[in-house]
């Protein structure tokens, strides 16, 4: 039904050229290509149907699909490639290497050809001609009149530094972002197949791919990481091939790690920590104790992590946690001073982090001397400034605490007469407590020697250094004040007890001729109370109850009496307000009574009725 010569859809655009000339590459020239020196190869490529030189031989140039019949015997492929040095041929079969054989032969021309070909023999055969400048691939396909073949390559393409990168559908692709992927499907098949596109098993629109059978996935991030898949189909079957694409990022470091957080809430833990940084970072921690490092990178595939100490493995005693990416060190004392390394790397690259650690060495320190305690005189000294020092820099004193810290000797200091001054008594009390009064003070001009003596001076000495202070002021100057309380009102307040009531007054801060002022300026003298129990007839009072009422009931449930509560005045015996009376409990005035079941009674009740 469709012949062995029949020629099909292709994989590039010259397969679809109409032209039945041999094509060449822009750089090769035919006339004397062959006389040209340091030529890189090139193959060329042929567009014509297959030659049949019988019913059951096949020959073809690359650049064709051969289409096997049942009576194919054998099928010839040519393979023609100019370049300088001479080009070495070799043929490699669905990106393997062609293993020859009785039927799989290599001819004196580089030709391939396969006798009594079977359908294990299907595939996609690549002529590969390279010299010592370079190489030159090109495919032909051979297959069955029936469902699609495709070409499918099962390697693995890594690509941290390129551009764009193409590769065959079936290979797994591992990039870096930003980079332009192309998964090329070539289909071959009788009849001619159609291509369809799919990521994680949902159809792509045509848009993402061309009608060459290249799917374009441009400037790669990833979102765009999935398994992409090719679909060929025809009428008589179809056939699917996929490529997992995985979006490389190179180690990157990070301004936190959680999980050192994490360790630290979760154990309660106060050991110091700190983070590696590309430039290095510094942390100094006391002799003996246990301290956290932490790695804090990012990438895609998660970088594996390796720990270096001055850059060599681990000697010391330690345990990684959080999977590597926090090394706690035992006992900081086993390591001499040095630096402490992370080495993160991912298939995209590597990044290399540190820290410096450094051991405390407090010491006290005295060369500096505090400022001297006097200007002039006979008491000046200095003492020496006490301070704790962390390799020549000074710390919190708190730091050289365990230290034992060293005999302070105090050094005499301005030891010489001071200037002529003023000086002054304190003040006198003050003549009157409110409303105004004076104080005073003896101001004399002295000098004091470096022996310590004072010697008086003229007034006039001291004049020329300073103002005379005053030797008289003013003092107390806010006015008398006092409490002044009205009379008591009547004793009709609430009653509080038997004949017990509360009266009031009004107490006013007021000055000495009757003027009211703010209470607070009386807030330092005792104030008069404003209140005061008093006793009055009115509260003489009580709760004055009558006898209970019959039950309404002699059993059951809903039986209740009552009785009277009335607030009578104890001496006229009359009811007065009942508010009189509230500083006492009011009695109740109704409760339940002969709550007892009536069966047994009515049961009695008719009994005695019969006789």
């Amino acid at each position: 039904e469709y012949p062995f010569h029949r020629q099909v859809s292709g994989f590039t655009s010259s397969l679809r050229t109409s032209s039945a000339e041999a094509l060449l590459p822009a750089s090769v020239d035919l006339t004397n290509g062959l006389r040209r020196p340091h030529q890189k190869p090139a193959i060329l490529r042929k567009i014509s149907a297959a030659q049949q030189l019988s019913a059951s031989e096949v020959v073809t140039h690359l650049g064709q699909t051969v289409v096997l019949a049942s009576g194919t015997l054998s099928v010839l492929l040519h393979c023609e490639a100019v370049g300088n040095p001479k080009p070495t041929i070799s043929w490699a079969k669905n990106g393997e290497e062609v293993k020859y054989n009785d039927r799989m032969l290599l001819q004196p021309d580089d030709s391939l050809q396969i006798l009594a070909p079977v359908e294990a023999d299907v595939g996609f055969y690549a002529c590969n001609a390279s010299n010592a400048l370079g190489s030159d691939s090109v495919s032909i396909a051979v297959t069955l009149a029936g469902k699609p073949l495709i070409k499918a390559s099962r390697a693995t393409v890594i690509n941290t530094e390129l551009p764009a990168v193409t590769v065959d559908i079936g290979s797994t692709v591992k990039t870096i972002q930003r980079a332009n992927v192309t998964i090329s499907c070539q289909v071959a098949g009788v009849p001619e197949a159609e291509v369809t596109w799919f990521k994680n098993k949902v159809k792509m629109s045509s848009a993402h791919h061309r009608h060459d059978g290249l799917l374009l996935i441009a400037n790669v991030s990833l979102s765009d990481q999935g398994l992409y898949s090719c679909t060929a189909a025809n009428l008589r079957g179809e056939v699917t091939e996929s490529s997992q694409l995985l979006v490389l990022e190179p180690p990157r470091p990070l301004p936190h790690l959680e999980d050192l957080t994490a360790v630290l809430s979760s154990t309660g833990s106060s050991l110091p920590a700190v983070l590696t940084s590309p430039s290095g970072t510094k942390m100094t921690i006391s002799p003996g104790s246990s301290a956290l490092i932490g790695c804090a990178v990012d990438g895609h595939p998660t970088p594996n992590i390796t720990w270096l100490y001055s850059g060599k493995p681990l000697s010391l005693r330690h345990r990684f946690l959080a999977a590597g990416r926090i090394l706690q060190i035992l006992n900081v004392s086993d390591a001499p001073e040095g630096e402490f390394s992370c080495f993160a790397q991912n298939e995209a690259g590597s990044l290399t982090q540190k820290t410096y650690l450094a051991i405390e060495d407090y010491q006290w320190s005295v060369d500096k001397l505090m400022a001297c305690s006097a200007s002039c005189g006979h008491k000046g000294v200095q003492l020496p400034q006490l301070r704790c020092l962390l390799d020549g820099t000074e710390v919190n004193i708190s730091n050289c605490k365990e230290k034992p810290k060293p005999t302070l000797q105090p050094i005499a200091c301005n030891r010489r007469d001071c200037p002529s001054r003023w000086m002054v008594t304190s003040w006198s009390p003050c003549t009157r407590s409110c409303g105004g009064g004076i104080q005073m003070r003896r101001v004399t001009c002295q000098r004091l020697t470096a022996k310590g003596s004072s010697v008086p001076m003229s007034n006039e000495a001291c004049a020329q250094v300073s103002k005379r202070p005053v030797d008289t002021q003013n003092c107390n100057r806010q006015p008398c004040v006092e409490w002044v309380a009205s009379s008591w009102g009547q004793c009709s307040g609430p009653c509080i007890g038997p004949r017990l009531a509360v009266q009031h007054r009004q107490i006013l801060c007021q000055t000495k001729d009757g003027t009211s002022v703010s209470s607070d300026q009386c807030s330092a003298l005792p104030r008069p109370l404003s209140t005061q129990n008093c006793w009055t007839d009115i509260c003489g009072v009580h709760w004055r109850v009558s006898l209970w009422t019959v039950c309404t009931a002699t059993c059951g449930n809903y039986g209740f009496q009552s009785r009277r509560v009335d607030c009578v005045h104890i001496r006229t015996n009359k009811p007065v307000l009942e508010h009189y009376c509230s500083w006492r409990p009011r009695p109740a005035n109704w409760q339940r009574c002969n709550i007892t079941p009536c069966e047994n009674s009515t049961y009695r009740s008719k009994g005695e009725g019969v006789r």
